[in-house]
């Protein structure tokens, strides 16, 4: 292994802040990233007009597991294909590599037909699949496990379909989903089907045709940190659609609801019927609605739902907050109003930020726990697709943005570098994977909430383990650095 120095910096007068926070201890979705770490032997097949291989179903049936294939920016017409190894890296490089379909499908059912495990898909646009059963998707999810991150699904029938497999986890980051559906109500932006869990955040979902712009059947969800809107234009059902209940967590996402929509209920939850084999709890925590619609049900719950709990949220313009009736109900500092009314900074512009004169400001409570999951909003959503850490004020604000500066803390995953941190919360020590196909030197930085550096390591490893013995019990940055370029994750010392 090449040798790295690495050293801990001793802060005088450190305080650390303890922010109401256990990072996921009980999901286990990103475990499947583990696998990526065995590429010693991998190969990296460079894909482009002016590569040997000049589109990505040339090398779909060479590559082998744990292989990066890297797709040259650039338009790949009416090209589709089957990946059935696993561990794969799929990405474009240099910008977004654009697989135009132009109607063609494979196997009558996508662009791309995934039936490979642990799956990454990154920078690559999806766009115009159709197929005789109408159901064509930028991405068909047969597989195990699926991460698909700073990606662009449009015009298609479907923007993601996946298939029913209750081992997998699928994680949709960063994305964006746009005028998707073949507009009969059945096909959506996204359509998940039975997994066990989605982690679908700092998305931007708009303009699905007809359908929702989101629905899962995934027995948990967590939909963290987006904008799922219809738009002055759009004619989409519910923005967010649960039919089958489960554990489904809600949080900090912008959801608007125009005048042309076909359902007038905003986000529903069991109302095909509760059989998800998950407790049917429901968590709806400081997200902004606004409905520009005559009338609307911001939220409808399947009857017997054994836990709706929605705190800080805005209801902004007209309509019922909630309908249905749970076995326990927790509906406290949330506010009902119009646009005026809550002091939106321009609802005309989708910009749901605080007026210094918002009714909103300091109003809000700590919505505690969810088991052992935070239910306390850490980002917010950063328009298009990303997120910006919350300020964290004495007393919370309603609704999904704070008043005033947030934090310049920015965090993205990097194009060439994704790293991922087990466990989390930790005790002893991390483990942080670096993956991807580079050798470059990194810098990797542990700071404090204040900002104040702790840590600091040079190396060209793609594994890590850095022991936190010295470090004190609180919530934490990772920041890898590399030829300038910096990505930040967050993790927990209990």
């Amino acid at each position: 292994m090449t040798p790295y120095s690495a050293r801990f910096i001793k802060p005088s007068n450190l305080q650390f802040i303890i922010l109401p926070l256990s990072h996921m201890r009980k999901i286990t979705i990103f475990a499947f990233f583990l696998f990526f770490a065995t590429m010693v032997q991998a190969n990296t097949w460079l894909v482009g007009p002016t590569r040997n291989y000049k589109k990505p179903s040339s090398v779909s049936t060479l590559v082998q597991n744990s292989d990066t294939v890297a797709i040259d920016a650039g338009i790949y017409l009416s090209d589709t294909a089957r990946w059935s190894a696993n561990n794969l890296v799929l990405k474009g490089v240099g910008g977004m590599a654009h697989l135009k379909a132009n109607g063609a499908s494979f196997g009558g059912k996508a662009i791309w037909v995934i039936t490979g495990n642990n799956i990454l898909v990154q920078y690559i646009e999806f766009s115009l699949c159709t197929c005789a059963s109408k159901n064509g998707a930028g991405i068909r999810q047969e597989g195990i496990n699926l991460t698909v991150q700073h990606c662009y699904f449009h015009d298609n029938e479907n923007g993601i379909l996946a298939g029913d497999n209750v081992t997998s986890n699928i994680v949709i980051e960063y994305s964006e989903f746009y005028n998707n559906g073949f507009g009969d109500g059945y096909t959506h932006n996204l359509y998940i089907n039975h997994v066990n869990s989605l982690l679908f955040q700092y998305n931007y979902s708009h303009h699905a045709v007809v359908g929702h712009e989101l629905k899962s059947r995934a027995y948990n969800n967590y939909i963290l940190y987006n904008r799922i809107a219809n738009e002055a234009t759009g004619n989409a059902s519910r923005n967010i659609d649960l039919p089958n209940g489960g554990l489904a967590i809600v949080i900090g996402n912008e959801i608007h609801q125009g005048t042309l929509t076909q359902n007038s209920n905003m986000v529903g939850y069991g109302l095909e019927g509760l059989t998800n084999p998950t407790e049917h709890q429901f968590y709806f925590v400081n997200n902004t609605l606004v409905n520009e619609h005559t009338t609307a049900i911001f939220v409808s719950v399947q009857n017997s739902t054994a836990l709706c709990k929605m705190t800080n949220n805005i209801f902004a313009g007209n309509g019922s907050v909630l309908s249905g009736t749970s076995l326990a109900i927790d509906t406290s500092h949330n506010l009902h109003s119009s646009f005026s009314g809550i002091g939106i900074a321009n609802a005309s512009a989708y910009d749901y930020h605080l007026l210094t004169t918002s009714c909103a400001i300091n109003k809000g409570i700590s919505p505690g726990f969810a088991g052992a999951f935070s239910l306390y909003p850490i980002f917010e959503y950063i328009h298009p697709f990303s997120k910006l850490m919350r300020a964290n004020n004495d007393t919370i604000d309603i609704g999904a943005h704070e008043f005033g500066a947030s934090s310049n803390i920015k965090s993205e995953p990097l194009e060439t570098v994704v790293s991922i941190i087990y466990p989390n919360p930790a005790a002893e020590f991390i483990t942080v994977d670096l993956i991807g196909f580079f050798e470059q030197q990194k810098c990797l930085e542990i700071l404090d909430m204040k900002g104040s550096l702790v840590y600091k390591l040079q190396t060209f490893e793609r594994r890590i383990i850095i022991p936190t013995q010295q470090l004190c019990r609180g919530v934490y940055l990772l920041k890898v650095i590399m030829e300038g370029i910096s990505s930040t994750q967050r993790f927990v010392i209990k």
